[in-house]
């Protein structure tokens, strides 16, 4: 045996070595372009000076290393939320702006955002509660999606215009509250769904789906519930993760196949990572689980837990990771992150840009914030404290929008990297330099490097025994676009074209402020 082991570790180890030797050869005299953003400037994504690789044996430190031998999860895509906050902001544009801003979301010019989730009826960023039935319609007779038709619907037609690829997931807060063990006439504070309404839940979810796919919109997933632990002021419902697998196994999925969804899928848990892996496996574990529930979906509000994402994926690695839900507000930061820009929005920027980047690292497959846009005043909203943070503004005033510094922060993922992607093996010579890495479909690698320290540094990417030496300026998240070994200069080229216009910070300031 213990031949056998030496035998196989001497054939990798000198395949390896062919392909090091191959790259290599493709590897020197590549160019390299990044783009940056750092605190105190006022443009953001900006290309920098292009580095070029070169031969290098001896540099040890400081090195970011690019394997692309090493490969992991598949990257679905990125996105936001089509609340009816964000629809009803949208709809607030001129016709002219509300192309322009479409474009810059969801087009190439833009980030590319590919992956979005929309509401099944109201949530706390709704402009007021609504459901799709009149009370007490048990058996669903009245069900009409007409109130989404106003402001949801032609946002996301808006967008898929833009993207054809662009895929949806739905998520409820709250089954109606006629459904519910509260007793209430209200869908807030929590409360159960009733056994005995299973069947009707499923079914409703299935006649969303039918409703929308007569407007045009089809539907990847739906996952069970927006975070079925809290009992909310707003819309909420609690579920155990044994419920939720009892549901997606014997309601959910025969209905939905019935219905002829069989290839929209379903997401559980939906909720705080710190329970991830966990609610994966009360869930998956029902007979039945794995076959029934797709992916795990998951929010950041209670903290990092980055090592809980690594075991949910250890305990079930063909379930995809998704980030379902992530936003800054008051009360999750103590301050108001649209409020005084000037001393949070650097600190929102490293904030998202960790979270995103360790996130993947710990084999996320899908990055989906909360709303796409809201207003100054980070809504509106009903039943809230507060608002939130979101990568788009619009001044209801002027009747134009105000690219955030979040819409920056995802764009350096998610212009970049493309569906499909692999994320890569990379290390780093510094803690307080964070990166991750991935090689799309057509072979360009990207990668992307956050300097979390307060002084310029002077890092070396290294490839293949090629090295390339940047300068990154404190502060500073970067991307970096390796080509692929087969495309010349015309896909970079096309890059550049593609770029966002730069943000002029001290403007957004004046007019946040």
């Amino acid at each position: 045996m213990k031949n056998r082991k030496t035998i196989f570790k001497t054939a990798l180890i000198g395949a390896l070595c062919a392909v090091s030797t191959a790259n290599f050869a493709q590897t020197e005299g590549k160019k390299v372009q990044v783009f940056s953003s750092w605190e105190g400037e006022k443009k953001m994504m900006v290309e920098q000076q292009a580095s070029v690789f070169k031969q290098d044996f001896k540099t040890e430190n400081p090195v970011i290393n690019i394997c692309p031998e090493f490969k992991y999860q598949e990257v679905i895509g990125f996105g936001g939320a089509f609340t009816e906050t964000s629809a009803y902001n949208f709809s607030l544009l001129a016709p002219e702006k509300q192309t322009e801003l479409s474009e810059m979301l969801f087009g190439k010019k833009g980030i590319g955002f590919n992956l979005c989730r929309t509401t099944i009826h109201s949530c706390d960023f709704s402009l007021d509660e609504y459901t799709y039935v009149k009370e007490g319609d048990f058996d669903l007779k009245t069900f009409d999606i007409s109130r989404d038709k106003k402001y949801i619907l032609p946002f996301i037609l808006q967008a898929k215009k833009i993207n054809p690829d662009l895929q949806l997931f739905a998520s409820p807060w709250s089954p109606p509250a006629f459904m519910k063990d509260n007793n209430s006439k209200s869908m807030i504070k929590g409360g159960k769904l009733l056994k005995q309404y299973y069947p009707n839940w499923a079914k409703y979810f299935s006649l969303y789906l039918q409703n929308y796919k007569k407007e045009g919109v089809d539907f990847l997933a739906v996952s069970i519930q927006n975070e079925p632990i809290a009992i909310q002021p707003w819309e909420s419902c609690f579920w155990t993760g044994a419920e939720e697998g009892d549901f997606a196994v014997n309601y959910l999925r025969p209905t939905l196949d019935k219905a002829g969804f069989a290839n929209t899928k379903i997401i559980v848990w939906d909720h705080n990572k710190e329970r991830v892996a966990e609610r994966a496996r009360e869930a998956i574990s029902v007979k039945g689980g794995d076959k029934a529930i797709w992916g795990v979906g998951f929010h950041w509000y209670s903290g990092d837990h980055f090592d809980n994402l690594r075991m949910a994926h250890e305990l079930y690695p063909d379930k995809p990771l998704i980030a379902t839900e992530f936003c800054l507000s008051p009360e999750t930061t103590g301050e108001a992150v649209w409020g005084e820009v000037e001393k949070t929005s650097w600190a929102a920027v490293e904030k998202y840009a960790g979270e995103i980047l360790s996130n993947f690292n710990n084999f996320m497959a899908g990055s989906v914030e909360w709303n796409l846009i809201v207003d100054l005043k980070g809504g509106p909203y009903h039943d809230r404290a507060a608002g939130v943070s979101a990568p788009v503004y619009v001044d209801a005033d002027k009747k134009d929008f105000i690219l955030g510094d979040l819409y920056y922060a995802v764009g350096h993922f998610s212009k970049f990297v493309k569906r499909g992607a692999l994320r890569i093996g990379t290390s780093s010579y510094s803690d307080n330099v964070k990166t991750t890495a991935f090689q799309n479909p057509d072979g360009e690698i990207i990668v992307i490097v956050l300097n979390k320290t307060d002084k310029k540094i002077t890092p070396k990417l290294r490839l293949n025994n090629c090295t390339a030496e940047f300068t990154l300026a404190p502060k500073s998240l970067n991307t970096f676009v390796i080509p692929a070994k087969s495309s010349g200069k015309s896909e970079l080229k096309k890059n550049i074209k593609q770029q966002p216009q730069p943000l002029e910070r001290k403007i957004r300031l004046e007019q946040v402020q």
